[in-house]
C-alpha cells in the first residue's frame, strides 16, 4: 500500500517541510528504489516481489513524479538538492545505509548516494550522466518529444492505445524492448505519469550541465545496461565502467532501458547478488564506525 512521509530539507532561506509518496514490503535489509525521469514508483512492480523475499523494500516516487508532490518553491530538482532530500526520507523511515537501486534518473541519484556514503551498495540500471553532448541533446530530445505526444493525446485515446499490442508499443518502445508484454492498465497509468509529472521540465534542466559521474569508492557498486536501450545507448556503459573502475558491469540481454519489465527474473538477480555482496561488508564498516565513535 501507498503512503506519505514528510520531512525537512534544508534550503537557503531555511529547513522547507517535503512529502514524498513510497510503498513498501517485505522484511530485512532495507533496499530503496528509485525510478527514471517522467516514470512512478511501479516501474519496479515487475521486481518488488522477488527482492521483497529478501529484504525490506521501500519503492519510491520521486519528488514532482508519481504521487509525490514537487520539492517547495526556491529548491531546485537537482543532485545537490534531492541526494540530500532522499537521505532525510531514509532517516524519517528509520533507515540507516540502505541497500539502493535506481534506473536512468533514479541510477544517477543512487550513485551519488553512495559517494557520500548514504548507502551501503548501489545497482545502477542505465543510469543518467554518462553521455556525451550530442547523447545528452539526442536523450533530452527524445524525452521531450515523448512528454509533449502523452499532454497531446486526451486519456480516451491512450486508454484506446493501450488496449492492443501495437498501441503499447506506440506508446512505449523507446524504453522498453518488449513494450507488448506491458498490460494495458500499466501502460495507462505510466503515460499519464509522464504527462501529469510536476517535476520533469525542473528535472530535466538540472542535467543540462551535469558534469561526467565520478568513482564511487569503498562499497558494492554494479552498473547494468540494457543492450537494446535506445535512449541512454549501451557504450555509456563503458564510460560508466571507467569512471568507476571497481564497478561491475552487465550487460542485459534483450532490455531496454526500462529493463524491470523486459526481464524481470535477470534484473533482480542483479540488484540481489550486488546487495548480497554488500552485506557482510557493510556489517563490518557498521562495526567500524561504532569501534570509532566510542573512542
Amino acid at each position: 500500500m501507498a503512503a506519505e512521509v514528510s520531512f525537512e530539507v534544508a534550503s537557503p532561506h531555511g529547513p522547507r517541510a517535503a512529502t514524498l509518496s513510497y510503498a513498501r514490503s517485505g522484511a530485512g535489509e532495507p533496499l530503496l528504489l528509485l525510478h527514471g525521469i517522467g516514470h512512478h514508483r511501479q516501474a519496479w512492480d515487475p521486481v518488488v516481489d522477488i527482492l521483497a523475499a529478501e529484504y525490506d523494500v521501500i519503492a519510491v516516487d520521486l519528488p514532482g513524479f508519481g504521487a509525490s508532490p514537487s520539492l517547495p518553491d526556491g529548491l531546485r530538482h537537482d543532485l545537490p538538492t534531492v541526494v540530500p532530500a532522499l537521505g532525510a526520507l531514509c532517516r524519517a523511515l528509520g533507515v540507516e545505509r540502505p541497500h539502493v537501486a535506481g534506473n536512468s534518473l533514479g541510477g544517477l541519484l543512487a550513485l551519488e548516494m553512495g559517494r557520500r556514503g548514504l548507502v551501503r551498495t548501489v545497482t545502477a540500471l542505465s543510469p543518467g550522466g554518462f553521455w556525451t553532448p550530442a547523447e545528452r541533446r539526442y536523450a533530452f530530445g527524445t524525452l521531450l518529444a515523448m512528454r509533449h505526444g502523452a499532454r497531446l493525446l486526451p486519456v480516451p485515446a491512450i486508454e484506446r492505445l493501450a488496449r492492443s499490442a501495437a498501441g503499447r508499443t506506440a506508446l512505449t518502445s523507446t524504453i522498453y524492448a518488449r513494450p507488448w508484454r506491458r498490460s494495458p492498465e500499466a501502460v495507462v497509468a505510466e503515460t499519464l505519469a509522464l504527462r501529469d509529472a510536476t517535476g520533469f521540465e525542473a528535472t530535466l534542466e538540472s542535467g543540462r550541465d551535469l558534469p561526467m559521474g565520478e568513482d564511487v569508492a569503498g562499497l558494492p557498486v554494479t552498473v547494468a545496461w540494457g543492450d537494446r536501450d535506445r535512449l541512454l545507448l549501451p557504450r555509456q556503459g563503458v564510460r560508466a565502467k571507467r569512471a568507476i573502475p571497481g564497478a561491475r558491469l552487465v550487460r542485459l540481454g534483450g532490455c531496454g532501458h526500462v529493463p524491470m519489465s523486459d526481464d524481470p527474473a535477470l534484473v533482480a538477480r542483479v540488484i540481489l547478488d550486488t546487495c548480497r555482496a554488500g552485506g557482510a561488508r557493510g556489517q563490518e564498516l557498521d562495526h567500524a564506525r561504532v569501534e570509532s565513535t566510542s573512542r
